[in-house]
């Protein structure tokens, strides 16, 4: 498994959120955003393979993006939010660390999961 995981659930459906392209990037010493790993979750929701499992992560700052706009619009729903993007610091580097996204068309929330 991935040292950085993510799910998302819809709240406003009470069910895993499945087909959500979500985007991993790292803020690097240039100064940059630059792209770790991407993919979609799964009918659980869930998104455990951002990184390859032997790819290491550093302390820094961490963001994912997730593309929810497209999420509602394939089920005919409208949506306050094109994309959610949760920043995040790592300090540790030997720690697992997984972002769940709580997610209704209208709101959003996150923490840090285990």
């Amino acid at each position: 498994m991935s040292a950085i995981t993510t799910h998302i659930l819809d709240t406003s459906k009470g069910k895993p959120a499945s087909g959500v392209y979500v985007r991993l990037e790292y803020f690097s010493d240039n100064k940059k955003w630059t792209e770790l790993g991407h993919g979609e979750t799964d009918a659980d929701g869930r998104l455990k393979n951002l990184l390859p499992d032997e790819r290491e992560i550093a302390p820094g700052a961490y963001r994912l993006t997730f593309e929810v706009g497209a999420y509602f619009a394939s089920q005919s729903l409208e949506s306050f939010y094109e994309q959610v993007t949760v920043s995040f610091v790592i300090r540790d580097a030997s720690e697992h660390y997984h972002v769940p996204l709580l997610l209704n068309p209208f709101g959003y929330s996150t923490y840090r999961g285990s």
